[in-house]
């Protein structure tokens, strides 16, 4: 969006991070942060060539801005001359809150466990995700294929060769593994795939559509949209297949299902009296509820943090506008231009959809911040980032 070589890459990035030194370690982070911040300011010296490039990638993703040390509330010093070595300097305290050395695995990934350290001590950002990795439908030369990379578009493999149409990849959360729908076999058919061993299986190929699989939090059940009983409804079955549920019956097109942290909760899009919205219904059933999302109009595609905070989703105003709004509903904020955004497993970045003229491409949005930046090294949508 890779098979049997993903299990050796996920060692190889383990293994980075052998601490040299803590000096001083000082605890200063929250995970709180609020809408509409203002990006911490950082100094970078003392690396060069890609690694100077990843870390300062990295931070500016999670919520920093790169300044000249004169105008810095922190500072990163260190090298990388055969292994990164960093260190985090408070400019305000004078204290040092990092000091470390990193071996194994790349220099690449190296600096990028070094940003995921400087990331979880700043007040505010919470655990960083420059070691995370995405899924995503893969477009080029006219033909979709599933395809997985790490979260800044490198080490891009493909899952899929089918020749064929693919759809709606969706990690299972805490293993090397997919769902998503393939008309290999000539219908829309939701598959399961191990990445780590390369095999996979039908998972749903009822008459019609089956597509949008979201397993829940737990990895125990799995939410999807069929269309076995005339009209896309969402269903619920446990992760073997059994135990089928119908949760919703309407002639709208339910989309894009998508749980609550606590697993009890699907939301989802649909239409109400030709009015797009987002609703929620329980997973033991019973009367879909409206969550709102005022401000804002034609909602779709949610994705729910796991922190169970925000509902992030799509709106179409015109254009296509990536928006948050608080998990019980309420007042939408616009966040920027763009569609189909996946949050990340620290709930404050999304990775998203941004149409160009040569075709649809991925970005990183810091919520907070609203600070975006490009992924530049692949092209595709509908991503899906691992958690």
């Amino acid at each position: 969006m890779k098979h049997l070589c993903l299990a050796a890459a996920i060692c190889a990035l383990l293994s980075a991070g052998t601490a040299l030194r803590a000096q001083e370690t000082i605890t200063i982070s929250k995970d709180a942060w609020t809408l509409n911040a203002k990006p911490t300011l950082i100094a970078i010296s003392g690396f060069s060539g890609e690694a100077d490039q990843v870390l300062r990638f990295d931070l500016e993703v999670m919520g920093c801005k790169i300044v000249p040390v004169e105008t810095a509330q922190f500072q990163v010093t260190g090298s990388n001359n055969g292994r990164i070595e960093g260190r985090l300097i408070d400019l305000v305290s004078k204290a040092q809150l990092l000091g470390k050395a990193y071996t194994g695995g790349t220099l690449r990934r190296q600096a990028h466990a070094l940003a995921d350290d400087v990331v979880s001590l700043l007040p505010d950002h919470g655990k960083g995700i420059a070691q995370t990795r995405i899924a995503y439908k893969a477009e080029q030369a006219g033909r979709t294929e599933i395809a997985t990379a790490d979260y800044d578009g490198f080490n891009a493999k493909a899952v899929t060769q089918d020749g064929a149409l693919v759809a709606a990849p969706a990690w299972v959360p805490g293993r090397l593994a997919l769902y998503y729908t393939s008309y290999k076999r000539g219908n829309p058919d939701i598959f399961y795939h191990d990445l780590g061993t390369g095999s996979r299986r039908v998972f749903a190929q009822f008459p019609g559509l089956n597509s949008s699989a979201a397993p829940s939090p737990d990895g125990r059940k799995v939410a999807m949209i069929l269309s076995k009983g005339g009209s896309p409804d969402v269903y619920v079955s446990d992760a073997d297949g059994s135990n089928l549920r119908q949760l919703t019956r309407t002639r709208e097109d339910e989309s894009s299902p998508c749980w609550s942290p606590d697993g009890q909760w699907i939301c989802y899009a649909t239409k109400v009296k030709d009015r797009r919205v987002l609703r929620k219904v329980s997973v033991s059933g019973g009367e879909p509820q409206t969550v709102s999302t005022a401000g804002v109009s034609s909602p779709s595609e949610p994705d729910w943090s796991p922190d169970g905070k925000w509902i992030a989703f799509t709106a179409q105003m015109g254009g296509f506008q990536v928006c948050v709004v608080p998990a019980t509903g309420g007042s939408a904020t616009t966040l920027c231009e763009g569609e189909d955004a996946s949050w990340a497993p620290n709930s404050r970045n999304l990775i998203f959809v941004r149409r160009g003229s040569s075709g649809r491409s991925l970005s990183l949005l810091d919520v907070p911040t609203k600070q975006v930046k490009d992924v530049r090294r692949v092209s595709g949508s509908q991503p899906s980032w691992a958690k």
